[in-house]
């Protein structure tokens, strides 16, 4: 890794922190929001419900609008989806905006338009964070998103990139070879990227469960991949469940935490659920915002949107943080104490009280006070 890569790893791991940091100490403002500045794509998957062939880009004068408000909403990452966003001719200036504002600057591809140079303007652009997700190795009738296609990409990230690249494989919805999905998660790590696994949704965003085959290749990718402390979190609080065809119990903050908004500038819960509440954009307020925070969304039990559960993620942790790190790191023994990685025990150790219920000691206030600066949160 160069230098630039370290460095900018570096401000990433900062900000990232601060963000969760930010989130954590308040739940008056959005985490995540997506913004499609463009529906139209190059591709036709068959099992996607978020794609056109017709249309054309939303004006930039008219995302960079959006980008201010989501921004004054409070907003700590804009994700960049669509569509396929790279077709839009102002992307890169659509990302500055994003980090002109503070916030973390994402974007969701299918990788089909990327090049060296292309993948550099990104670099300059400001972009933190890539995802690519890979269906197949190699295209079939379903999908084209295939390893065979993108690997020369992914190669070429692996070269150029200096911002962070996770390679999501997907099990379920009728692929016909789950078996590809381990093959591309071994391409990914080979290539030092992070990984993901992906379990395709209905046409309403709800669990397709997984057949037995499916799920002996979702197990041995959970083996075989190294996944981050918060994607470690991830599957142990839903994404084991969805795998056995299980409902999630939870409580989800779309419309609040988390906002999709489409490419006529509304406000939906997400991807799968377009067209509640559809409020524009410039009319959402904060009593929006609060009402949509407890709004129960019945098709939550069984949702797979992940985007939407790894925020709810970080509301647990601040509703009720003890209970959240035992659901995330279970105990190895029935009974036992949570299986914390040092990092978070260290964090808990500075920003918890003792679980006797006392109260922190002065020497603790002090560390925790000092951490409280570092992440920016006041």
């Amino acid at each position: 890794m160069t230098l630039t890569r370290k460095l900018r790893s570096y401000q990433r791991r900062v900000r990232q922190s601060r963000m969760v940091a930010r989130a954590i100490k308040s739940k008056h403002h959005p985490i995540l929001a997506h913004i499609i500045p463009m529906r139209r794509c190059n591709l036709s998957c068959a099992y996607c419900n978020e794609y056109d062939k017709v249309s054309d880009p939303v004006p930039t004068v008219e995302m960079l609008r959006r980008i201010d408000l989501l921004a004054k909403l409070g907003t700590g990452i804009i994700t960049i989806s669509g569509g396929e966003p790279l077709l839009h001719p102002d992307l890169d200036e659509i990302i500055r905006a994003i980090r002109s504002h503070g916030a973390i600057a994402t974007i969701i591809t299918n990788g089909y338009l990327l090049t060296p140079e292309r993948i550099q303007r990104l670099n300059r652009a400001g972009l933190e964070h890539l995802q690519i997700s890979i269906d197949n190795v190699m295209p079939d009738e379903v999908s084209k998103k295939s390893l065979k296609v993108l690997d020369r990409k992914l190669e070429w990230l692996a070269e150029y990139a200096q911002f962070d690249i996770n390679i999501n494989s997907v099990l379920g919805g009728g692929m016909a070879h789950p078996e590809d999905a381990l093959t591309i998660t071994r391409r990914a790590l080979e290539l030092g990227f992070e990984t993901t696994v992906g379990i395709i949704h209905d046409h309403s965003g709800q669990l397709d469960p997984l057949k037995p085959n499916e799920r002996a290749v979702y197990d041995q990718i959970l083996a075989e991949r190294k996944p981050a402390m918060f994607a470690f979190a991830y599957d142990n609080l839903f994404h084991k469940n969805l795998a056995q065809g299980q409902p999630n119990d939870w409580q989800c903050r779309a419309g609040s935490r988390y906002l999709y908004i489409c490419e006529q500038g509304l406000v939906h819960y997400c991807s799968q659920q377009r067209g509640y509440p559809a409020i524009p954009l410039e009319n959402y307020t904060q009593v929006d915002l609060d009402r949509e925070y407890s709004t129960v969304k019945p098709c939550a039990p069984f949702c797979t949107v992940s985007c939407v559960h790894r925020v709810a993620m970080l509301d647990l942790m601040r509703n009720q943080p003890r209970e959240a790190l035992t659901r995330f790191f279970p105990p190895a023994t029935p009974g036992g104490p949570p299986q914390l990685p040092a990092g978070i025990q260290v964090l808990t150790a500075v920003f918890l009280p003792p679980p006797d219920g006392k109260p922190q000691n002065p020497a603790q206030k002090l560390v925790a006070g000092a951490a409280m600066k570092i992440f920016g949160v006041k």
